[in-house]
Parts: C-alpha cells; sequence; structure tokens
C-alpha cells in the first residue's frame, strides 16, 4: 500500500504536534505550542561584528551551542547596523543581532534570548550596554554582576534580567 505525499505531511505535522504535547505543553494554548515549537528547533539570528572583534565570536558560539541557527556578517562598521536597528546610544555594544523579530545589542544570554521569544514583550528587542566581563563571549568571570535591559517599550529601557 502507498502513501499519498499528502497522508505523509498529514502524519509528520501530527508527528510534531503529539510530541509537543507529550513535552506537557498542551496546557499552554496553540500559541504557546508554536512559541515552543519554534524555540525547540535552530531559531535563526542573523549577526552584524567586525572581523577584528573575539569577543563576538565568543557570543556566536554561545549562541549555537544553545540551539539558534546564526549567520554572521562581518563589516568594517556595526553603527549604522545600530542605528537602523534603533538601539539607543547609552545601550550600544560591540555586535548587533535580530531575532525573530527583535534586536539584540550586545552579550545578551541566550535563555534571556529564549525568554524574550516566548513571552513576545511589545518590544524593540534587549540589549546589555557596554561589554560586562562576565556576559556569555566575554567569559572573564569576575563575579561582577550585569543586567540585560529590555528596550523601546515605551517608558524607557526597563531591566529584563539580572546576572
Amino acid at each position: 500500500m502507498s502513501m499519498t505525499r499528502r497522508t505523509m505531511m498529514r502524519g509528520a505535522g501530527q508527528g510534531a504536534l503529539m510530541a509537543v504535547l507529550a513535552l506537557g505543553l498542551g496546557s499552554v494554548g496553540l500559541s504557546g505550542m508554536v512559541r515552543a515549537a519554534v524555540l525547540a528547533g535552530g531559531t535563526a539570528v542573523e549577526v552584524w561584528k567586525a572581523a577584528s572583534c573575539e569577543c563576538c565570536e565568543g557570543w556566536v558560539r554561545h549562541m549555537r551551542a544553545a540551539g539558534f541557527d546564526v549567520t554572521v556578517h562581518v563589516v568594517d562598521d556595526v553603527t549604522p547596523m545600530k542605528r537602523m536597528a534603533g538601539v539607543p546610544d547609552d545601550l550600544a555594544s560591540c555586535h548587533t543581532a535580530r531575532v525573530g523579530g527583535y534586536v539584540l545589542e550586545g552579550h545578551v544570554p541566550a535563555d534571556d534570548v529564549k525568554r524574550l521569544l516566548a513571552e513576545q514583550p511589545p518590544a524593540r528587542g534587549l540589549a546589555v550596554p557596554g561589554m560586562p566581563q562576565d556576559a556569555p563571549g566575554m567569559d572573564m568571570a569576575s563575579g561582577q554582576p550585569y543586567q540585560v535591559m529590555l528596550f523601546g517599550a515605551g517608558g524607557g529601557p526597563q531591566i529584563f534580567a539580572r546576572h
């Protein structure tokens, strides 16, 4: 007995849905299941960075290790991308990225990016201003705390996470 392509695709889709439900996500509703499915499989991240920046490469490795599908654009000057993305000057860092319609500025931890994508706040994105020594990619283990800022959500930047 042969299967049609439609039957195979329907079966594959049902299998994916069943896998999501088996993870205990059935109670979060359809939008929650869709977000969980997106987060589970290689969410695309685009990064703009200077060729000479080693810490940016460290952050890219951190994001890939967390399951993100990262594309890197090496540019001479990241400033134009920051301007186009609407990153406030006081939140600037060494690289700028895009994921799921949001902007990421600097060394934002992957878990905070996953939370951003799951919660989908009405904002432009997340930023880790400057280059904190303990942020992903910097990896200097100084014990100095830093904050991840949510920006572009009316009322000015606000703390999204503390590390």
